[in-house]
């Protein structure tokens, strides 16, 4: 279990009535799409491995594929606590180095593509490369899939989808997000519930890219403070300042958190389409 001291965020939910949900969505969308199975990229951390088990608990272990992605020598390590997490699960897991993959990419991709003289607000050059291992990786999920009539599953959080804490088209792009709906400290809360190891409860959050960089210092505050501060704004209503004072943060802090959401909208829709002849509809699922 995890520290009890840790401020609550979010509600305390019926984790086992979540857990069914999921798992039932889980085991409904696969179902229905005629798929084998799921694939799922697994970082050694929690959202991953929260994944991981519900998929199992869903789908049965010889139907999750864990994939395990390094690129960089700091998230060697995680793939190798991914794989030990996807043995304890009984999954068959695959990890692939995609260091030589990337190098290639920087060679002579990212040259010939790189403008000469840049003008406007454009990612750094380290950003913009992030954004491109994301990518590859979830290139590499989805060619596992379809090599294996599988579906995608990601492993975003509502935290870090509303934060826009996702590259669109990677970590973001997924057949399903069955954590989608939850917040970061809500899923913690279920891996506890679930029976996770602590090291994989407490670890704290990373993208893995540098040393000793963390998902509080890329955002400016713990998922503990975000959490709340999101919680009262969007799921309540709340104003930024009467939020921030309730959690007890900066309002500048809170207005930047606040801005994120609203700047990184368009990660979380479909891209627009012109209306033309009133074409500008996205059709059902279904048509």
């Amino acid at each position: 279990m995890h520290d009890e001291t840790h401020h609550r965020a979010t509600p305390t939910h019926d984790c086992e009535r979540v857990e069914s949900t999921i798992v039932g969505f889980l085991r409904e969308r696969v179902e229905a799409a005629g798929a084998d199975g799921v694939v799922v990229a697994m970082s050694g951390g929690l959202d991953s491995t929260v994944t991981a088990t519900l998929a199992v608990e869903a789908l049965g272990p010889e139907r999750v594929l864990g994939l395990g992605l390094p690129c960089h020598k700091t998230d060697a390590t995680a793939a190798i606590e991914a794989g030990v997490a996807a043995d304890h699960l009984g999954i068959e897991f695959q990890r692939v180095q995609l260091r030589p993959l990337v190098h290639q990419f920087e060679q002579h991709v990212a040259p010939a593509l790189t403008p000469d003289d840049s003008t406007g607000p454009t990612p750094t050059p380290d950003r913009a490369l992030e954004n491109a291992i994301a990518r590859l990786r979830m290139t590499s999920a989805y060619y596992a899939a379809n090599r294996r009539n599988r579906l995608v599953v990601g492993t975003a959080n509502r935290s870090e989808r509303l934060l826009g804490y996702v590259t669109k088209h990677g970590d973001a792009a997924a057949d399903l997000l069955p954590l989608g709906a939850l917040y970061r400290t809500e899923v913690r809360e279920l891996a506890d519930h679930l029976g996770l190891p602590e090291p994989i409860v407490e670890r704290t959050p990373t993208a893995g890219l540098y040393p000793g960089r963390t998902d509080a210092d890329e955002l400016g505050a713990t998922y503990d403070i975000a959490d709340s501060l999101l919680y009262r704004v969007i799921e309540e209503g709340d104003a930024v300042d009467v939020a921030a004072d309730a959690v007890g943060v900066e309002a500048s802090t809170a207005r930047r958190l606040v801005s994120m959401c609203v700047e990184t909208g368009h990660k979380r829709r479909l891209a627009p389409i012109p209306d033309v002849a009133g074409r500008s509809r996205q059709p059902a699922a279904d048509e």
